[in-house]
């Protein structure tokens, strides 16, 4: 069925909300659609989804009813990308469990003629590049012949080799190097295009296959070098180098203009590969506003700040967004995919309230075509509303905030009770399009508060930065304040108050539960961080002491002694926590091990402190079973009817 411009208004009629809330399986549900690619000529789709344990990769060919599908099993699915126009990739993720302590995630790209209906792996030649845990695809190359530019790895040759120069240095013993491969997307063998040294970690390639950026880190000086390559060929040279953070200066590449992307202080830069010249891009901006780029040209298209879109490089695409937008009112419209003519688009609509739904867009036809909806089962719900608002901390440092009140609030006249959903990373944010835990708790009966405490990304680099060394203090009193304001509005109950969040948010739940034991009737942590010194002695485990990624960790934690590691850390302080605790870890997690729930659990009943654990068996930390994710929501849901319960 397809539905015109002038009719998909239509959509956007609001269902009457339902008697009774959906039950857990309908949020907890993987969503139907992973990812959606257009082969470049736009006459086939690519759609990665299908119920959980029965993923797949489907592939339509518009205005042809034939729908070939691929099934790949019990596995993640990540991502689509067409190879051309008769090649898609997907790539998919897979746990293996190394020893007694390790289990790994490795993300491999599955090649797929929907003609010949053949599959094969890539790289599948290389004995060096299975030992990688990512294989990411660095450049499609259109030819002849096609061919996939993919960073894998290579042998090191030893100590003794002239690419070692820095190996006794480093006290490294490194048997690979990163290194770019040529692969055949038909028969997924490589070919050797380029070795990196022992600090490579990445590259971006150019439309023509030809690599002209190099990323370095150092870790034994932990600094970051950013090389590039003139068009044509020659020598690397320096584009920028700095402390580990001077990454985030970088913001991209641009083949059709030959230029890097760079902030200089505030102030977004665009630098000529070949020429050298400098030019300032839009105005200075403390927001650090970064870049979308074409896929099929890898122009830039959008500046985007955290959520939202402030300014349009590219005037094509800004007029079709714009129409977009104009129908489907109230709902956020994203320019997901097209062609390279341009004629047709992917698209998803979204908002806070709506879950993602997916169309083709036919601009010569002015048609939209439903392609799928990732939560089918929420399509005629009332689901809660979101606000956002800004407070100042207790420093004065301006903070923004989400809302989202149950569906009927208004209309109950009564405030309701809150939970505090502080966010992972912590160098991460929250997004104002669905999502399915808030919306499970708007279901029944809570307010969802998601402060952007300090530290979060998207609000510039001061603020990232007002974050380091505060993991239990005022990211902890941010959250704090953000409840005081907004009881401002009289809709919620600040005395009736659960923190619950998951990895960083985790470790914040706990941290409230610890050091501000009378601002919360109770709290949960799903992957949560209970103990830092535990923590940095993991990641040593997993990196090395002197890796670049302990030292952005130690960093971000404020370089802290160990006697505040330990005053920040709530399993070193269980004693001190009076509300009920619920801890909710993946056995299989390698990002936050479940050693830092189990070791909050044992201080907890060491303490004679009320806790409970659940243990999601075969779940990592991304929570991708639609059986543990479910799990999850039951579990939380029956915590909070009995410590907080919606009716008094």
């Amino acid at each position: 069925m397809k539905l015109f411009l002038s009719a998909a208004a239509a959509l956007m009629v609001a269902s009457a909300a339902q008697a009774a809330p959906p039950p857990a399986e309908a949020f907890g549900r993987l969503p139907d659609i992973e990812d959606i690619d257009m082969s470049p000529n736009g006459r086939r789709i690519a759609i990665l989804g299908g119920p959980d344990g029965k993923r797949g990769v489907t592939v339509a060919t518009i205005d042809d009813a034939d729908l070939p599908n691929f099934p790949i099993g019990d596995i993640e699915p990540v991502s689509l990308l067409w190879a051309g126009d008769d090649h898609v990739i997907a790539r998919i993720a897979t746990w293996r469990k190394i020893d007694a302590r390790h289990n790994y995630r490795f993300e491999r790209n599955l090649s797929i003629n929907p003609s010949t209906k053949s599959m094969v792996w890539l790289l599948n030649n290389d004995e060096a590049s299975i030992y990688l845990t990512e294989q990411p695809i660095m450049q499609v190359v259109p030819g002849p012949p096609l061919r996939l530019v993919v960073r894998g790895l290579v042998f090191s040759q030893g100590p003794s080799s002239s690419l070692n120069t820095k190996l006794e240095r480093k006290g490294v013993d490194s048997p690979f190097l990163a290194a770019l491969w040529n692969v055949d997307p038909v028969t997924g063998r490589g070919r050797l295009l380029e070795r990196g040294t022992y600090d490579t970690v990445s590259w971006r390639v150019g439309m023509d296959g030809a690599p002209r950026l190099r990323v370095d880190i150092d870790e034994l000086n932990h600094k970051f070098t950013l090389l590039g390559r003139p068009i044509g060929g020659g020598n690397y040279f320096v584009v920028t180098t700095g402390p580990l953070d001077t990454i985030e200066r970088f913001h991209g590449f641009s083949d059709p203009e030959d230029a890097v992307y760079l902030m200089d202080g505030d102030q977004l830069t665009r630098r000529n590969l070949t020429t050298g010249v400098v030019e300032p891009v839009g105005k200075p901006d403390p927001r650090h506003p970064y870049i979308s780029y074409d896929p099929n040209t890898d122009a830039p298209v959008t500046l985007k700040v955290g959520n939202d879109v402030i300014a349009w490089l590219d005037k094509d695409l800004e007029g079709v967004h714009a129409a977009l937008q104009k129908v489907f009112k109230g709902r956020s419209v994203y320019l997901y995919d097209w062609a390279t003519d341009r004629n047709r688009l992917v698209i998803n609509v979204d908002g806070s309230a709506s879950p993602t739904e997916w169309y083709l867009f036919d601009r010569t036809r002015k048609e939209l075509s439903p392609l799928g909806a990732d939560y089918p089962d929420l399509a005629s719900v009332a689901l809660g509303k979101l606000r956002t608002f800004t407070y100042k901390a207790r420093d004065g440092l301006e903070i923004e905030a989400f809302l989202t009140m149950p569906p009927g609030a208004a209309a109950a006249n009564a405030k309701a009770p809150l939970i505090v959903l502080p966010h992972g990373g912590p160098q991460a944010q929250d997004s104002l399009d669905f999502d399915f835990i808030v919306q499970f708790l708007a279901t029944r009966g809570y307010a969802a508060l998601q402060p952007q405490f300090r530290g979060s990304t998207g609000y510039g680099e001061a603020f990232r930065l007002a974050g380091r060394g505060e993991w239990g203090g005022k990211m902890q009193t941010d959250l704090l304040d953000a409840v005081a304001a907004a009881a401002v509005s009289g809709d919620i109950d600040p005395n009736r108050a659960c923190i619950v969040g998951a990895s960083f948010g985790g470790y914040a739940a706990m941290a409230g539960a610890a050091f501000h034991p009378d601002a919360y009737r109770c709290a949960a942590a799903i992957a949560g961080v209970s103990d830092l010194g535990l923590l940095l002695g993991e990641n040593v485990n997993l990196y090395g002491k002197d890796s670049a990624a302990q030292e952005q960790l130690r960093v971000m934690l404020g370089q802290s002694t160990s006697q505040k590691l330990a005053s920040t850390s709530p399993a070193q302080h269980a004693g001190d926590i009076k509300i009920p605790l619920l801890l909710i870890h993946g056995d299989q997690d390698t990002v936050v091990p479940p050693e830092q729930s189990e070791v909050m659990v044992k201080a907890m009943r060491a303490a004679n402190r009320p806790v409970e654990y659940v243990v999601m068996v075969g779940e990592n930390h991304y929570l991708t079973k639609s059986a543990t994710r479910t799990q999850m929501l039951k579990s939380l849901e029956a915590f909070l009817a009995k410590n907080l319960p919606v009716t008094q």
